[in-house]
């Protein structure tokens, strides 16, 4: 059979966009659709505007810091309609650079919504229908909101970016890392921040001692955060969006905002009806070759709900490419990936948590807090932990979770040391670079305790 393309792509974030690249670039006849903009969550509405709002919002503390080293500085104001005006025309560039990076790879772009109608046709909303040999789901996620009364009245993470203006007082829902990201970014703008979370710490998965770190801190920067508590009754009024929570407390405020998972955006792509299986959750479920259950069709990142992140998506389609395109069959590699939580101050982690460690084997940690030298001379008291969980048997340092400004810098550059296999003795055989926070890491001498 002779098909239009031999590579049909659905979906223009950054797993998809790399498969297509990398798919043309082997000489195939490749073809992407994206019904919304081109770069996915991550750039559009994630990952990047994130990013420059965490940036932005830790301006209003360097303000007092800068005065405390000696520099006549008053408080600033912040104005939102500049910097989401130059957020959007950024947001706009890079949208530009994924299309330019689709053009110039020879990838033929369809602004449209695809569905399939069989194994090797999809249909666009344009009206087109086009046949391809292999096709890769790559569609992403979207922020899940509760069904509930009154839910219709809460913005998710997608509308924060759009915000005419900043409001007074915001309630975030959620506890998982865009839930403590938003209150740490808003909070640092000026808005008033309450969060409730229903379990019982935030940031759940993460290793717990810097859990407890973390929301102690948040705690101390002003943000009034519940945990054991969930939302009861959502209503608009006229002075804002009331809301009641489970402890009967009831507050006003100017925006709500549910921060409380995402799920799969597979709904109504004709998947089911193929013979693809979809999981509890809506996830496409694939091998570990990233093929579902019809071997024509594949999906990576989101999608999948295996690791929902922007480097394993990419990661994940270059396998795809590896495997079907070079003949060269190879599975994405899931261990040890770091990750950051770009609270105030970040949290890094790679490896396993303490808690996960202890379940397998007998461990010792290592862990340490600080405060760290800038910051102490500012009079500000957010301290720094340091954390390896370590191997008794083989010595190896199984995880390192960081808390502190520039987390993600940090723990980048320790995945390379776990990834190569590093010990406890490894570490301490390092020199320290004298004065830094990261010294730390390789002055650990006599672990806290052995589980």
């Amino acid at each position: 059979m002779t098909f239009d393309f031999d590579l049909f792509v659905i979906g223009g974030g950054s797993g998809g966009v790399r498969a297509a690249r990398v798919a043309a670039a082997t000489g195939a006849r490749v073809a992407l659709a994206e019904e919304y903009r081109m770069g996915g969550t991550c750039v559009i509405r994630g990952c990047v505007p994130k990013k420059l709002m965490v940036f932005a919002s830790g301006y209003r503390e360097m303000f007092a810091d800068a005065r405390a080293y000696g520099w006549d500085v008053p408080d600033g104001v912040f104005d939102w309609a500049q910097f989401r005006t130059k957020l959007h025309a950024e947001l706009d560039r890079l949208e530009g650079v994924y299309r330019n990076l689709l053009k110039n790879s020879d990838v033929t772009v369809y602004d449209a919504r695809a569905t399939l109608d069989d194994p090797h046709t999809v249909r666009l909303s344009t009206g087109d229908v086009v046949t391809a040999k292999h096709i890769l789901v790559a569609t992403g996620g979207q922020p899940f909101l509760p069904d509930m009364e009154g839910a219709e009245h809460a913005i998710s993470s997608n509308e924060v970016f759009q915000l005419e203006t900043l409001p007074k007082s915001i309630l975030i829902v959620g506890g998982g890392y865009i839930a403590c990201e938003f209150a740490c970014i808003l909070n640092g703008m000026g808005v008033a921040v309450t969060q409730l979370y229903r379990g019982a710490q935030i940031l759940r998965g993460f290793d717990e001692e810097a859990r407890g770190h973390i929301a102690e801190l948040m705690r101390e920067q002003g943000i009034d955060l519940h945990v054991g508590t969930n939302v009861l009754e959502i209503d608009k009024t006229a002075d804002g969006v009331w809301v009641k929570d489970t402890n009967g407390v009831a507050k006003t405020y100017d925006q709500v905002m549910f921060a409380t998972g995402r799920t799969p955006n597979t709904a109504g792509l004709g998947l089911e009806a193929l013979g693809v299986a979809l999981g509890r959750g809506g996830e496409i479920v694939v091998d570990d070759y990233s093929q579902t259950a019809v071997p024509s069709i594949y999906a990576v990142g989101d999608v999948t709900d295996r690791i929902n992140l922007t480097p394993v998506a990419i990661r994940e389609g270059m396998a795809f490419v590896e495997t079907v395109f070079k003949g060269n069959p190879t599975k994405p590699d899931y261990e040890l990936v770091a990750n950051a939580v770009f609270t105030r101050p970040e949290l890094g982690s790679v490896g396993l948590t303490e808690e996960a460690a202890r379940d397998l084997e007998p461990i010792e940690v290592y862990c340490t807090s600080f405060r760290a030298m800038q910051s102490a001379f500012a009079g500000r008291d957010d301290r720094v932990m340091m954390k390896l969980v370590v191997s008794q048997k083989t010595r190896k340092v199984l995880g390192c979770h960081i808390v502190a400004d520039h987390a993600g810098e940090l723990i980048q550059l320790v995945a390379i040391a776990l990834k190569m296999g590093a010990t406890k003795e490894d570490f301490d055989r390092t020199v320290a670079v004298h004065p830094t926070m990261s010294e730390e890491l390789v002055t650990m001498k006599t672990p806290v305790r052995a589980g």
